[in-house]
């Protein structure tokens, strides 16, 4: 897998999410909770807006000395024993972790949820020298058995319901309980228990690596992260190059922004950090450890107008509160960061290509910008990639070029206007019911298919001004 998760053209895709009631409801269900958790989170704080400044203030500075604070990772990390790879393309991040599992002769492996292995395709690389990988996240592992992507950045199986999981259990894993949620998730434990004894090596994504300290971090509600780090021998750590943060002080406010931000929580059950290889006093802990610090694209960002989109803790406070993924779900992004931010990320990462269509999946409400607690001017972005995507890339359909050059040419020619103007109101009025156009002609229909669009009014406001001052100079 890689960001692209399949081949399914954009309005598809986008019909295959609105015919999907169940995962409306769930998706609808989901974002009222994950929003008032958030709000009532940030009501209690007191000075939400205090944090969200300095958040974006510490985004902005580590991002702007991002090359000092990637190189004292770099020194701390080997310092304690550590391995770095800074890898340029994701072809040579796979190809570095392939060679240490084959080195390794390791046959099975277990991952702690990582969004930049997915993006990347690890899973992938790592079963073609003949490794079987396991994920390790509740939601994960059932997307895994399902061969589902994820659809959400922090709930990735958000659209799956209790009995379709019983049923992938059943079905891939021999279960025969019933779909109660614990019984599942006991189900689900037992499963994963015999994968992290038996792994030969550990994978894990980094919420935030610590420069100071050479350390990762991990933000998780299941443990997993624990066994996947403390039990094999061998661990590696793949994590983008904008996920680090200079001291532990900035790492404390990043994780209180991200859990009140993700799911209304004041903390996870569980933050995890990762320092080096176990030292001889130690008893907990890998004996080798890699991090792999992933370029694949973001460096082209830097420096740019797009730049604060690297702000991102990946919190979906932006997913949790867009009225159009509330619609269309997940998948109908295509990418594996979905919402507004993925709307934004992909076509940088990736290019316009397969991804041009995504800028559009937003109503420009702006509700993504005022979620994120690290202040990304995420609809302002959006806005730009659909300039770019008409004026510099060319990639606007064909008919959109030919009606926006029909309406330039209309509307720069003031006698076709006004005549135009005074003919609408009678040319639609076969289409038109209390002072509304219902199943409109042309390019009004799809329009009016799904929303109000008011009819022509009898005057327009240039008579109207004239006969005002015709009327004035009368009196």
């Amino acid at each position: 897998m890689s960001i692209k998760i399949g081949e399914i053209p954009y309005k598809e895709r986008i019909q295959k999410g609105i015919k999907d009631d169940f995962m409306r409801q769930a998706v609808s269900s989901a974002q009222g909770r994950f929003r008032t958790g958030r709000l009532t989170q940030a009501e209690e704080l007191g000075n939400w807006e205090d944090w969200r400044n300095l958040g974006e203030e510490i985004r902005t500075h580590t991002l702007e000395n991002l090359d000092y604070y990637l190189q004292q990772l770099s020194e701390q990390v080997s310092r304690r024993g550590g391995h770095v790879f800074f890898a340029e393309t994701a072809e040579e991040a796979n190809q570095y972790v392939k060679e240490i599992i084959l080195k390794k002769q390791a046959k099975k492996v277990v991952k702690a949820k990582s969004m930049v292995t997915e993006e990347i395709g690890l899973n992938k690389a790592l079963e073609e020298v003949g490794a079987e990988v396991v994920e390790s996240d509740l939601g994960e592992w059932i997307l895994q058995l399902d061969e589902d992507p994820p659809s959400h950045i922090v709930t990735p199986a958000l659209h799956k319901n209790k009995q379709q999981i019983r049923e992938t259990f059943a079905k891939k894993k021999g279960y025969t309980g019933s779909d109660t949620p614990e019984e599942l998730a006991a189900f689900a434990r037992e499963q994963l228990r015999q994968d992290f004894l038996a792994a030969d090596v550990g994978v894990t994504g980094c919420n935030f690596a610590i420069a100071e300290s050479g350390s990762i971090t991990l933000v998780t509600n299941e443990g997993n992260a624990e066994m996947v780090t403390a039990l094999p021998d061998t661990v590696i750590t793949v994590m983008g190059m904008e996920r680090i943060v200079p001291t532990w002080e900035e790492m404390e406010v990043l994780v209180s922004l991200l859990t009140r931000a993700a799911v209304g929580q004041k903390l996870t059950s569980y933050i995890t950090a990762l320092t080096g290889a176990r030292l001889d006093e130690e008893i907990d802990g890998p004996e080798e450890f890699h991090l792999v610090v992933v370029d694949n694209g973001r460096s082209k960002i830097l420096g740019t107008e797009f730049q604060s989109a690297l702000h991102c803790i990946r919190c979906a406070a932006c997913i949790n509160a867009c009225p159009v993924y509330r619609h269309i779900g997940g998948h109908a992004y295509n990418s594996i960061y979905p919402g507004p931010i993925g709307a934004v990320i992909t076509p940088l990462l990736e290019g316009y290509d397969d991804h041009k269509e995504l800028p559009y999946a937003s109503t420009l409400c702006a509700a993504c910008t005022e979620a994120c607690p690290v202040k990304i001017p995420l609809h302002e972005h959006l806005i730009r990639h659909r300039q770019i995507i008409v004026e510099k890339e060319k990639k606007a359909p064909t008919a959109e070029k030919l009606m926006m050059k029909g309406f330039a040419a209309w509307a720069s020619n003031p006698s076709i206007y006004n005549m135009s103007a005074k003919m609408a109101k009678p040319a639609l009025g076969p289409w038109t019911k209390d002072g509304m156009i219902e199943n409109g002609p042309g390019p009004l229909k799809a329009w009016t298919e799904v929303r109000d669009f008011y009819a022509p009014q009898g005057q327009s406001f240039r008579s109207w001004f004239k006969q005002r001052q015709k009327d004035g100079e009368s009196k």
